[in-house]
């Protein structure tokens, strides 16, 4: 694209073969800095120079790749025609001939296709619930005064680090916390290191610290409980994993991921020497601010000094005007506490006439003469309702049955339905049992005979009474 662009801004330019090549060959190295390309290894070949020249197929294309000798050292074995491999990369041309190939610089075996989509899987998934956010990573200390460095302490990386930031900056203090960076339990060992860094040791930042490998090497750092670990340390976490070109899930979730360990240990720590040199530099204009306004300081006391020289009596003028100043500042501060004085005693008169505690002293007064009254009416009022209940006994007493019974009288009831009061004759039957209520104690009487004459009462009630005893 950038090409014909070119060409069409100027298309009676006549390009050589060599600057055709040469444009394609940037063209490439630019759209395609890194790649990786899965495919089946063919037509391999190494000739005296020791590189490794081959073609990497699939079923539709293929394409022509070389390993170089220097990168050979990384592999953990030789390809051989047939592997099914994953080639890291990126896409050059080599102009004398023209062809355009896949300049290697790792390779991975035997499954490391399957690895590479279980690692772009993992990393889809954690950038999805916004494990990458930027907004999560935390800062780094600008300067740091100790670092914790998880690693293997026998790799060639610790010690980088180390040399690196001790001649950058040798006051800085470097811990190592040993761990496996390889195999199946280094992620797990990783993760623990992480939590007990942050539980009890007192550090400015921790790194994540291992050289170069393979994909499987490298797989360690690539599990999903470490990179959660990462994020939830409350310590700020540096990955420094491998060489430039890998990238791990660790590198993702860690708040700054350098391309080498080397190159962590130029980012944490400052240059000394560069630091030196600013310091210098700052000294040297705060000495030149400090220079500058010293002058200014003492040409002003030249000057005021010669004022005062040539001022006649300038001492006695001055201690004039200050006696003056000074009664005019005693009588203003009388004038003043004593209007004040006088505003105080009016707020505290009105104050007192305001005062609640002589309200609520007349208010109590005037509750107890309330309450005293209260009590008064309310014994007038039992008085008279105690002698209405009286005279109502009374009379109620009168008119009682009950003084009726006592004078001989009786009740007599029907025993049977609603036990209607008997009046008269009539209502009852003979043969049938009627109640007989009397002053003291009821009887249940059967009537031999029901009579309208008052003899036929008094034998009814003969024979009552007959019954009665028997």
């Amino acid at each position: 694209m950038i090409v014909a662009l070119e060409c069409a801004m100027d298309e009676r330019r006549i390009l050589s073969v060599s600057e055709l090549n040469s444009s394609i060959r940037s063209l490439l190295e630019g759209r395609f800095p890194f790649v990786s390309v899965a495919g089946e290894l063919s037509n391999l070949h190494k000739p005296y120079s020791g590189h490794c020249y081959f073609t990497l197929k699939d079923a539709g294309a293929q394409i022509k790749a070389v390993l170089f000798k220097l990168q050979q050292r990384y592999l953990e074995r030789m390809p051989k025609d047939g592997d099914h491999v994953v080639c890291r990369g990126r896409i050059s041309v080599y102009e004398p001939r023209g062809d355009y190939q896949l300049i290697v610089d790792a390779v991975d075996f035997h499954g490391a296709g399957a690895l590479q989509q279980a690692f772009e899987q993992l990393k889809r998934r954690l950038a999805a619930e916004g494990l990458f956010d930027e907004h999560l990573k935390r800062s780094l200390p600008r300067f740091p005064t100790h670092i914790t460095l998880v690693t293997s302490p026998q790799g060639a990386a610790v010690h980088d680090f180390i040399r690196i930031a001790a001649r950058r900056c040798p006051m800085v203090q470097i811990a190592v916390y040993p761990v496996t960076v390889q195999g199946d339990q280094a992620a797990a060992e990783m993760v623990q290191a992480l939590a007990e860094i942050n539980a009890r040791v007192s550090t400015d930042v921790i790194v994540l610290c291992r050289g170069g490998g393979s994909l499987e090497d490298l797989w360690a750092f690539n599990d999903e409980a470490l990179a959660r670990a990462i994020r939830a340390s409350g310590l700020p976490v540096v990955s420094a994993v491998g060489h430039e070109i890998d990238l791990t899930i660790a590198d993702f979730a860690a708040d700054l991921r350098a391309p080498t360990p080397s190159a962590a240990a130029e980012l944490l720590t400052p240059d000394g020497e560069a630091l030196r040199r600013e310091i210098d530099r700052h000294g040297s204009r705060l000495q030149r601010i400090l220079r500058n306004r010293i002058d200014r300081i003492e040409q002003r006391l030249r000057l005021t000094k010669h004022r005062l020289e040539t001022m006649p009596h300038p001492l006695d003028r001055l201690l004039l005007r200050l006696d003056h100043l000074t009664g005019r500042m005693e009588l203003a501060l009388k004038t003043t506490l004593a209007d004040q004085g006088r505003r105080l005693d009016q707020a505290s008169f009105a104050l007192a006439r305001r005062n609640p505690a002589h309200r609520l002293q007349l208010h109590d007064q005037h509750l107890k003469e309330l309450h005293t009254c209260l009590a008064h009416a309310i014994r007038l009022h039992v008085q008279v309702k105690q002698e209405q209940f009286g005279r109502a006994a009374g009379v109620l007493h009168a008119v009682s049955p009950l003084a009726t019974l006592a004078r001989g009288y009786a009740i007599v009831r029907k025993n049977e339905g609603r036990k209607r009061i008997v009046t008269e004759a009539a209502q009852v039957q003979t043969g049938e049992t009627v109640a007989v209520t009397l002053h003291h104690g009821a009887l249940v009487c059967r009537v031999e005979q029901a009579s309208g004459s008052e003899g036929g009462i008094a034998e009814r009630d003969a024979q009552s009474r007959t019954a009665s005893n028997s």
